[in-house]
């Protein structure tokens, strides 16, 4: 049994990589749903945090999907 250490190596980059990208993104939404609360408890408009939430949310959808997509193919 021989193991390919280097394909071993990138799978496991690529998936370090992805992982923390993820977490990125998913945290930077629930950081943009909050400050959307804050500032509707303040009395001003939330349009842009809002926005860069439900952004974040369909950046992380689109990336499981794609993931789903690449193991089912």
């Amino acid at each position: 049994m021989k193991i390919d250490w280097v394909a071993l190596v990138s799978v496991f980059g690529v998936g370090l990589v992805a992982t923390v990208a993820l977490v990125g993104l998913f945290t930077l939404g629930m950081v943009g749903l909050s400050k959307q609360e804050q500032a509707t408890q303040q009395g001003g408009s939330a349009a842009l945090a809002r926005t860069g939430a439900y952004a974040c949310f369909a950046f992380c959808a689109a990336a499981i999907a794609y993931g789903i997509h690449l193991i089912v193919a």
